[in-house]
């Protein structure tokens, strides 16, 4: 590689000054509803120990966490241990002579951390309502939508059961798509204890892992190759005829649960898990799209109960922008135990590209600069620069190009930059104000020239 030529790590990106404003609005949207409900804003560093993240996210989770090197690894007092560390990492172990810290995988696995270091402080605030917006890290494969270096936007509850917090993660989801113009979305949902029932029947809750890590790879693999990965796991052809049988129930939401209950009713746990089903449909806005899908696994082992994923609308082709669920101990792996939570994800980058791809922002979204004042040198600097401070103490987004070049290159600079008006002139009090876009050309006093910007 040129050491010359600068490059960006695969899977990252640059963000220029109209992506940002694009990130900014989506933001900004989330952020209102998230405080509108009464959710409180929180951030983690972007490292956490690596024992901290490792086991929480599946075998397919845990090969995708970004490692993060000791510092001073060639001290010579360290020389042994290192060489000793780099074999067991071949043997593909992890070793504290090597690595302690990893980029966090996810924002819940550090929530989660962040409650059980706080709970004295947090003690009279539970239930704890928080939202978080923050990069997090995987060694993924990059690819349309994914990324290795990407934004999540999570709104979680912990300290409660309470299946209303399901309800209401349900309307956010919708308030939030709503807003942002993404009609057509797909609100996802299942229940893992149903998952758990299937493993039971199946031969026990051990193999509850396999059954969920095989299903949640259904749309990409396709049902055969999850078949194949079943018999791999161990499963009996028997168990996999009634996976498959439950992997094509299909119908309204109505039909699908009386499918189930043929099936697995006499199952507590797949009764637990349709109960809490129908709780959610019946207190959940009635807009809300919801839809019953028990193929719905969400890889992550520390799912419980209701669990969420958003399909974008049809004409997109891509996976899922958000998605999450309940989990009744996640803390206790941290010492705080009984304390169930719910939260649920937005996918930023993925939500962006489907605003993007459906021309969803709105153009004042992308604008920047309002008006530019030509520069046409020393005579009409200082009139223009009074000008201009007025126009910002009025909230009015303006600037003037700061050398006295040729007016067509001053043009083309705001034509490049998205400025629709340009004020050409100024004589006797008058400015000549012209709309780029439409062209037209107008005569104006200052208080017009206010109310033509506002």
């Amino acid at each position: 590689m040129n050491s010359n030529k600068p490059s960006l790590p695969q899977g990252t990106r640059d963000f220029n000054a109209t992506t940002i404003r694009k990130r900014n609005y989506i933001f900004s949207i989330l952020k209102n509803i998230f405080e509108v409900y009464g959710f409180q804003p929180l951030e983690t560093p972007a490292m956490e120990n690596l024992e901290t993240l490792m086991g929480k996210y599946g075998e397919e989770g845990d090969r995708l966490i970004f490692k993060v090197l000791n510092n001073g690894l060639n001290n010579e007092k360290n020389i042994d241990k290192t060489k000793a560390g780099f074999e067991k990492l071949l043997e593909g172990k992890s070793t504290e002579d090597i690595t302690e810290r990893a980029m966090k995988y996810d924002l819940t696995i550090p929530f989660a951390r962040y409650v059980a270091m706080n709970q004295h402080e947090l003690k009279q605030q539970f239930p704890f309502k928080r939202y978080q917006l923050q990069p997090v890290w995987r060694a993924d494969r990059p690819q349309k939508g994914r990324y290795r270096e990407f934004t999540q936007c999570d709104a979680d509850v912990v300290g409660t059961t309470s299946l209303f917090c399901e309800a209401e993660l349900a309307n956010i989801y919708h308030l939030s798509f709503t807003e942002l113009g993404i009609v057509n979305y797909e609100l996802r949902i299942n229940n893992r204890k149903i998952l758990a029932a299937l493993a039971e029947v199946c031969g026990g809750k051990d193999k509850l892992i396999d059954i969920t890590t095989a299903i949640d790879k259904l749309e990409k693999i396709g049902l055969e190759k999850v078949k194949e990965e079943l018999t791999a796991r161990g499963l009996q052809q028997k168990q996999i005829d009634l996976i498959e049988k439950f992997l094509t129930i299909t119908g309204t939401n109505q039909e699908k649960i009386l499918a189930l209950h043929n099936m697995l009713g006499k199952n507590k746990l797949a009764a637990d898990g349709m109960k809490e089903l129908a709780f959610v449909q019946t207190h959940a806005l009635p807009e809300t799209n919801l839809v019953f899908d028990f193929t719905l696994a969400r890889g992550l082992n520390y799912y419980t109960g209701v669990i969420f994923e958003v399909k974008p609308p049809a004409e997109v082709t891509m996976g899922s922008i958000g998605g999450g669920g309940r989990y009744d101990d996640l803390t206790g792996i941290f010492g705080l135990k009984n304390m169930s939570g719910v939260g649920i994800s937005f996918g930023l980058d993925r939500i962006y590209l489907v605003l993007e791809e459906l021309n969803l922002f709105p153009q004042t979204v992308i604008t920047s600069t309002k008006v530019l004042f030509l520069n046409l040198g020393e005579i009409q600097e200082f009139e223009a620069m009074q000008a201009i401070q007025k126009l910002r103490q009025s909230n009015i987004k303006s600037e003037m190009y700061p050398d006295a070049v040729k007016m067509d290159k001053q043009f083309k600079y705001a034509e490049k930059r998205g400025i629709p008006f340009v004020v050409k002139e100024i004589s006797n009090g008058q400015f000549t104000l012209k709309n780029i876009v439409t062209g037209e050309q107008t005569q104006v006093d200052f208080e017009e020239l206010v109310k033509q910007l506002q």
